[in-house]
């Protein structure tokens, strides 16, 4: 009997363990996904442009790529439950700030630099605490259900933000991250913690390089988008004739390296490093890493290309883009949930294998179903698929990672990581972006060109105006500037067509990219392991 009341009490534990962690990682992606259907709004409130807010979603993702490597190391040191927890008081403080914030500055302060510093304490200690929670076994599920939730938070989240937005106030979200923080810190108290390491001071000049070299590089990313890839877009900054956002890159990366041969001095000196370059030889975690790269890569864009397609292109309501977003929330779920109960000797490397196809799939089939007379419903089961490929993906790669390591460990592969799926959100997003633009771009032109309504006056104007990249405009959007130019129904109506069906060509190759990034994925998937990990210090 008493052993029976142990097992349920340990089940209940291991439920709020859970709960507590999940809870995190969705409030970590869920601000990001709110704020870009409500930046107008935003913007308008704190007496600022839509451009100012854009830059404060930029910092939110720079400070969180910059410092996430130091703060998985801040976990190994102090504990990561004390991290975790000190985190979470870091980003209610955030969310609290930014709920008051009158201006862009107070905004900036809580929003991009606290929440930042937060989720980079947060994340780290996320991927530890799980590891140290949870038996071998039982790790697959339990890191399933918290990058799930993740996931989840960034789908629903233009759901939660049309809510909050059209009813009642974006700020409502963020008082409403302040209270699900302080449960979250109650509820903290039963999460046990691993024992931090051996106390030693942490490589700062190791902290200084990762951080400028993550941050330099994803900010050139970042602006990718207003610079060029590499051929600079008019008036946009350039050193010998290439885009800043090549240089930036590459600086950024030659930081990396940098630091990797700094940490590598480190450990010959017989010292502490911020991240042991010998893990990165671990044939089992780079491809953990990779996966998880290309993961984000291609979840990010497809988070990107399908709500304009749903908002822009079809002229929905941000809650009905949230709704049609759904089907790709239950699918995830139920991959990442089912897949380790059911399957629990499954091979991870087959599971991944399916989930990179069906996250191909999906895009693909999307890709194909778009059209001039489609609706919303084209998008259902493509998003089925890509959810049933998020998950399947979920459920297998924390624990590939963790696993590949000592559980000491843990909280610097948390760190490597989060920094891992950072870049591949940011060039996911910023690639998707960036190739969408350019078909969009050059399908309008050759439109425009090859119709004798239009003047060729107005097509070398056209030509000349959009070198630098189409916006993507609704139908309503387009008529109501072509009107204002004074431009006749004729012609008018024959720019808006043209805009109508290049709206779908940049769709299609930014589903396309996205496809080809998943098809490249598959070369990468023969490192993950073929058996599931039995030890919790087992490695390759």
């Amino acid at each position: 009997m008493s052993s029976r009341a142990g097992a349920a009490e340990s089940s209940a534990k291991s439920r709020v363990v859970l709960l507590t962690l999940a809870s995190g990682q969705f409030l970590m992606a869920l601000d990001s996904s709110v704020m870009n259907v409500s930046i107008a709004t935003v913007a308008e409130d704190v007496g600022t442009t839509v451009t100012g807010i854009q830059g404060a979603i930029t910092a939110y993702t720079l400070v969180m790529a910059m410092f996430m490597i130091p703060g998985g190391k801040v976990g190994a040191l102090i504990g990561r439950r004390r991290a975790f927890v000190i985190g979470c008081c870091i980003y209610g403080a955030g969310s609290l700030t930014t709920a008051v914030a009158p201006n862009l500055t107070v905004l900036l302060l809580g929003w991009s630099f606290l929440e930042g510093i937060g989720a980079s304490l947060i994340l780290p200690a996320i991927v530890a605490l799980v590891a140290g929670n949870f038996a071998v076994e039982r790790r697959p599920a339990a890191y399933g259900l918290v990058v799930a939730a993740g996931a989840i938070a960034i789908a629903v989240g233009p759901l939660i933000g049309g809510i909050a937005t059209t009813y009642f106030s974006w700020r409502w979200v963020f008082a409403g991250e302040v209270l699900v923080v302080l449960g979250i810190l109650v509820l903290a108290r039963r999460v046990a913690d691993a024992p931090p390491g051996e106390r030693r001071s942490i490589d700062f000049m190791g902290a200084v390089l990762s951080a400028l070299g993550l941050g330099i590089f994803v900010y050139g990313v970042l602006r990718s988008d207003e610079w060029g890839w590499f051929q600079p877009k008019p008036g946009a900054p350039a050193w010998l004739g290439v885009s800043l956002t090549t240089w930036l890159m590459l600086a950024g990366l030659a930081l990396l390296w940098l630091f990797l041969r700094w940490e590598a001095k480190v450990v010959g000196r017989g010292r502490d490093p911020l991240v042991d370059p010998g893990m990165l030889q671990n044939r089992q975690l780079t491809g953990g890493l990779t996966m998880f790269f290309f993961q984000y890569l291609v979840q990010m864009g497809v988070f990107f290309v399908v709500p304009l397609y749903l908002s822009v292109a079809l002229g929905l309501s941000a809650l009905q883009t949230g709704a049609r977003l759904l089907p790709l929330s239950v699918s995830l779920l139920a991959a990442a949930v089912l897949i380790p109960r059911s399957l629990p000797d499954v091979s991870p490397r087959r599971v991944v294998r399916l989930g990179i196809l069906a996250l191909l799939a999906g895009a693909v089939v999307l890709m194909a179903a778009l059209d001039l007379d489609a609706g919303a419903e084209v998008v259902t089961v493509p998003l089925l698929l890509i959810g049933l490929g998020m998950g399947a993906l979920a459920s297998q790669l924390g624990s590939v990672t963790v696993s590949a390591v000592p559980q000491a460990q843990s909280a610097e592969v948390g760190g490597v990581q989060n920094a891992v799926t950072n870049l591949g959100a940011s060039i996911g997003t910023a690639l998707a972006g960036s190739i969408m633009i350019a078909a969009l771009t050059t399908s309008f032109l050759t439109s425009v060109e090859a119709n004798p309504a239009v003047p060729d006056s107005i097509t070398s104007q056209a030509t000349v105006q959009l070198q630098s990249g189409a916006p993507f405009l609704s139908d309503a959007q387009l008529e109501t500037a072509l009107d204002e130019a004074g431009v006749n129904p004729e012609q008018s109506q024959a720019a808006v067509d043209a805009n109508a069906a290049a709206r779908l060509d940049g769709l299609r190759a930014a589903l396309a990219i996205l496809a080809l990034a998943a098809l490249i994925a598959l070369f990468f998937t023969q490192r993950i392991p073929s058996a599931q990990p039995r030890s919790p210090e087992s490695s390759p």
